[in-house]
């Protein structure tokens, strides 16, 4: 899988980091995935929304990345969260 990142020259810049999957806490679950990564993230920097049928939930957080080794970073840490079936 390639992940679509922006050149040396647009960082830092405003990104959109969903994981979609199956977990009793999701949000909290990836907050803490991305706590690492950038600690001082508001509330307001994460929404979540469950599936039309309720059995997915699907997490955003907006975020503003430094570079793109801190991208791929944010990236790794919420796909290894348990139950997270897609990061986009």
């Amino acid at each position: 899988m390639t992940i679509d990142t922006k050149t040396a020259e647009s960082f830092p810049h405003l990104h959109h980091v969903k994981a979609i999957g199956q977990h009793a806490d999701l949000l909290a679950a990836v907050r803490v995935a991305v706590a690492a990564h950038a600690p001082e993230l508001p509330e307001t920097a994460f929404s979540l929304r469950p599936s039309n049928q309720g059995r997915y939930q699907a997490v955003t957080v907006s975020l503003e990345v430094h570079s793109e080794a801190h991208l791929l970073a944010i990236y790794s840490a919420v796909k290894s969260v348990d139950g997270v079936i897609l990061c986009l």
